[in-house]
Parts: structure tokens; sequence; C-alpha cells
């Protein structure tokens, strides 16, 4: 009986589940495996030896073998011609005058169907594009639409931290993402700060919102009256979430930091 394990396909595609099928790998290993028909490319990121969540029935493909110093040959020599078709794409969707842009292709590890991602601003009648590239290329063609968080994903960078796009490097999955999230950790609601290479809210938004979400239980919210341990009553203009330190003003200039939290007889609605 064979063991789930994740496996990262291609260079461009998610995360899938394979089934190992009695072949022994370890994490990192590369791998030819079976999906759909196609032989593919892909590299081992979970441990076998611990379960993945799911049925053998649930991997979307199985695992055919080690890949071989042949078969990384194939994979470097399939990149070299995915760029050429790439360039035949893009002089195909210049002569039609479609508007979409094309992001990058990818060829199966057996060479028989290419995939070809692009974004565009609505949906694109590309059948004809299709027809011509199949006669061109001499394989089978799948375009698919993509967002541009996942153009992020595939084009790679480097966000403002100086680190690489946290998508484009371990990311499997993208998180939900809101506005909601820099707002309630205090951060300016400016768009060039909050947003990433991909002009969405970035993704590490999502990494310690729980944890300012939490903390800001035992605060009060912005602008609300507070009573501070001396008497004094005042407004709360500033706060720090994880330090629990709130700036209150006074009036007159007068502006102190307060330590929460505090009991419910120094506050006042």
């Amino acid at each position: 009986m064979g063991q789930l394990v994740q496996i990262k396909v291609g260079e461009y595609r998610p995360v899938m589940l394979a089934d190992t099928n009695g072949v022994e790998i370890r994490r990192h290993d590369m791998v030819i495996l079976e999906v759909e028909r196609n032989l593919e490319f892909g590299k081992v990121i979970s441990d076998p030896d611990k379960a993945c969540a799911g049925k053998t029935e649930a991997a979307v493909g199985k695992i055919i073998r080690l890949a071989s110093d042949g078969d990384l040959l194939q994979v470097v020599n399939n990149q070299m011609k995915s760029g050429e078709a790439i360039k035949t794409c893009a002089r195909k969707v210049a002569d039609s005058r479609m508007e979409m842009q094309l992001v990058q292709a990818e060829y199966t590890f057996d060479a028989t169907k290419i995939l070809i991602y692009f974004t565009a601003e609505g949906r694109v009648d590309f059948r004809n594009l299709v027809k011509d590239l199949a006669k061109a290329l001499r394989v089978r063609i799948e375009l698919k639409q993509i967002g541009v968080r996942d153009k992020a994903k595939i084009v790679g960078g480097y966000g403002v931290c100086g680190r690489q796009l946290c998508c484009s490097s371990y990311m499997k999955d993208f998180h939900p993402l809101s506005i909601k999230m820099a707002k309630d950790q205090g951060l300016p609601l400016n768009p060039q700060k909050i947003s990433g290479v991909c002009g969405r809210v970035k993704c590490c938004m999502a990494y310690e919102f729980q944890v300012y979400r939490e903390f800001s239980k035992t605060l009060p919210k912005m602008g609300a009256r507070v009573t501070t341990p001396e008497g004094d009553k005042g407004r709360v203009v500033a706060m720090d979430i994880l330090k629990q330190v709130v700036s209150v003003d006074l009036g007159e200039g007068k502006l102190v930091r307060v330590k929460y939290p505090l009991n419910a007889a120094q506050q006042s609605s």
C-alpha cells in the first residue's frame, strides 16, 4: 500500500499529493511521476514517514521512479524548449492583437503538453490561438489564465524587506488577505506601504494577524475615552499593540502613555 507525499511538480505548478507507489524516497528527492496520463518531474517536499492528510485515493499522481541524471538533462532541455515556445506564442499574440500578457511556459516532463500562463483584464477567447500554437509546436496546448498574485509567484523577485518573495520561495498556497489585517495591526493604510510587488496586500500581513487580534482584545479602541491610573481622563490617540501600551491625549498638549490592561474602575465609556 502506498503512502501520500507532497510533490512540487514542475517549476510553476502548485504542490500536489502523490502516491509513493512503493518507491523508496526521501524528502528533497527528485522524482518522475505520472499525473493525468503525463509523465512529470517533481521534488518531494514532505517526509514519507510522516502521513499526509487524506487517503491514497486523494493522490493526484503516483511516483514512477527516482529521477536519473538523464532525466535531469531532459528537464533542462524542456526548459530551453519552453523559452522558444513562449517566444512563438508571443508572436502569435501580437499578430492577433489579443489583450493578454504572457508570463511563462512549461513543458510536461515527457514533452507531450505545454502549459502557457498568462494574465488578462477579463476573459479571453484563445481558441484560435490554441489551434495556431498546436500547429506550430506540435504538442497539446494548455493556456492558463492566472491572477497577479500567481504571476508574482511564478516570476519571483524581492520584497522591501530584502528577502525573496514569500510566495515564490516557500509558500504552498495563498492566504486569504484583506485591508482589515493591516488596520487591525495599526499599520498606516498606505497602499504603497502595505502592498507587495503584485499590487495586492502583502502575504506577510497574515503571519501575525491572529496575535495582533488577540492582543487587541485587552486594549481600548482608537478614539475611546479612558481614565488613566492617576485619574486623568483623555482620549486614545495611538497604541502599541504588542507592548500593550496606548497613548492618551489629556488635552492642552499633554500626552501620556498607559500600560494595559487596566482594571474596570479605571476605564470610562
